[in-house]
């Protein structure tokens, strides 16, 4: 987060992960018979952030960078770095190998090619 305003905010910032059916058909019908373009509500949310970001630049007021934290959609791509054991992988894995989240099935995937990983953490499985 402390590097959000240095680069322009673009739509590969973001994952929308297990939308690719309103994608593949381009739009989603609601209850009441109103459809939107998702397409559409992506560049909006982009373009609003963009123009959030950019008006922070220029003024430097603190509000304008609220606005763009309070808005900005989870789906927002984010780098964190932890530092962790092996005991702890073992315990994310065994806890999370079936989760629904497609994000910890890959993690989950991720820590059975680390080295001594057969050994270490899935041993017993």
């Amino acid at each position: 987060m402390h590097k959000l305003s240095s680069i322009p905010i673009t739509k590969e910032m973001f994952e929308f992960d297990g939308l690719d059916l309103i994608v593949a058909s381009g739009t989603a019908p609601h209850s009441d018979g109103w459809e939107y373009r998702f397409e559409d509500y992506v560049e909006d949310i982009v373009t609003m952030c963009e123009n959030l970001r950019l008006k922070f630049l220029e003024t430097g007021d603190k509000a304008y960078w609220r606005a763009l934290i309070q808005i900005l959609p989870s789906a927002y791509l984010q780098t964190r770095t932890v530092t962790m054991s092996y005991a702890n992988l073992r315990n994310i894995y065994f806890q999370r190998k079936n989760h629904k989240l497609r994000e910890w099935t890959d993690f989950c995937d991720w820590i059975k090619t680390l080295p001594y990983s057969g050994e270490l953490i899935t041993i017993g499985e």
